[in-house]
């Protein structure tokens, strides 16, 4: 009963998760219009956020041995939702980004720390729901958006409102905390660690060798999985990111329509998620993420040569089916490919690489459509795609190797 619920808060945790991070690609046209600022400037903020998310989740192992896990998730989900009011109230650029700072520190060591507690304690179609709720919030930042300004409202009401939603998810993880110490504590009694020679080790050694970079570097397949985590957040932030600029600037789409297009990719994310859940008791996890990034090509492609509307709406939903099965099956074939004993730290370090390619390049192709052109949107993801590809090869490849294959 305790682990059911204990699986209830982190889905809503996950959906608080999800709200943010759609808004600002979401958002943006409406933003530069009104504070009169480029275009490329949405690459400044998304620049700072990520920076925040690298930082809070490659020191997140050492957070959540200080703190614990519910601790972390709560608190961090009240900063992202002060930060978010913070937005609904900003009349200028910099300070958008002086609240860009908590936005991202709030969301990088718990994402991190989630992701490998569901990980370690739960299912693969747990992982995959879980992230389905991700896109439940996600999905549900752009309604939000364009509910208000469907209405003649400023963008501020939409984070106004999602600000609030945060808060209230905030608290009620608060409440909550009794009920994460009672199972941390029981399944810190019942876990036992073994090393590679097959022999038990201590939480206290584990925990020292898991500081050792080096270590982790050296195990097969950890640089190539940490390209691939680059990639496929770059792919799904450039898309979250730009997609609404790509409509208006190159499709003459209305800002209102966009966001509700931009809405359809987590639609698509969530819907996918929900049946990648289902489909993970039948089909091996590298199996889905292949039929993933199969099903993104195609969307990526047709997003390129669609013309009508109603085009551009099956391809966007096709693009967040293609994503939805990738990052969650990754997620959860980290124990699986380099063994529980380093699977925190590596789960770190990989969010770490994740928001890296965030910061790095949804930023880059700002600059690179400003002097080019915004139709070279989707050529931009398909090539971010096929080196994720390339890398998730080599990854299954060296696992393989190793003798770990599922």
């Amino acid at each position: 009963m305790l682990i059911a619920i204990l699986l209830v808060l982190i889905y809503l945790a996950f959906i608080s998760m999800g709200l943010p991070d759609s808004l600002l690609g979401s958002s943006w046209p409406a933003i530069y219009r009104q504070l009169e600022i480029p275009v490329a400037y949405a690459g400044v903020l998304s620049m700072i956020i990520s920076v925040g998310t690298i930082l809070s989740s490659f020191f997140s192992d050492r957070l959540i041995r200080r703190m614990g896990t519910g601790i972390l998730t709560a608190v961090s989900v009240c900063i992202t939702a002060v930060a978010l009011l913070g937005f609904s109230f900003s009349g200028c650029f910099w300070k958008l980004c002086l609240w860009a700072v908590p936005l991202g520190l709030g969301a990088g060591s718990v994402d991190a720390a989630l992701n490998n507690f569901v990980a370690l304690h739960y299912k693969a179609k747990h992982m995959n729901w879980l992230h389905c709720f991700w896109g439940i919030g996600a999905t549900a930042g752009p309604v939000i958006l364009s509910f208000w300004l469907a209405r003649g409202e400023s963008w501020c009401m939409g984070y106004r409102a999602v600000g609030s939603v945060q808060l209230v998810l905030g608290i009620l993880l608060l409440f909550s905390l009794p009920l994460w110490k009672k199972a941390e504590d029981e399944w810190s009694e019942e876990e036992t660690l073994e090393t590679t020679e097959g022999l038990e080790c201590s939480v206290q050694e584990q925990r020292k060798e898991e500081l050792h970079l080096r270590i982790i570097f050296s195990l097969p397949g950890v640089k190539a999985v940490l390209v691939a985590f680059f990639c496929y957040y770059a792919v799904e932030m450039t898309i979250g990111l730009w997609s609404s600029s790509y409509l208006v600037l190159c499709r003459g789409v209305s800002p209102a329509a966009a966001a509700s297009l931009v809405s359809l990719y987590y639609v698509g994310i969530t819907l996918g998620r929900l049946m990648a859940g289902f489909l993970s008791d039948r089909f091996s996890e590298k199996w889905m993420i292949r039929l993933g990034q199969v099903i993104l090509a195609a969307g990526v492609l047709f997003a390129a040569f669609a013309e009508k509307e109603l085009l551009l709406q099956v391809a966007f939903l096709v693009m967040g089916a293609g994503c939805a099965p990738i990052y969650p099956g990754l997620l959860h074939e980290t124990p699986r490919n380099f063994g529980k004993r380093y699977c925190q730290t590596i789960m770190g370090i990989q969010m770490s690489a994740a928001y890296v390619g965030t910061t790095c390049m949804p930023p880059l192709f700002g600059i690179l459509a400003g002097r080019s052109g915004y139709r070279i949107f989707p050529f931009y993801v398909a090539g971010l795609l096929c080196l994720m590809v390339l890398m998730i090869e080599k990854v299954n490849q060296s696992v393989a190797a190793q003798g770990n294959e599922n």
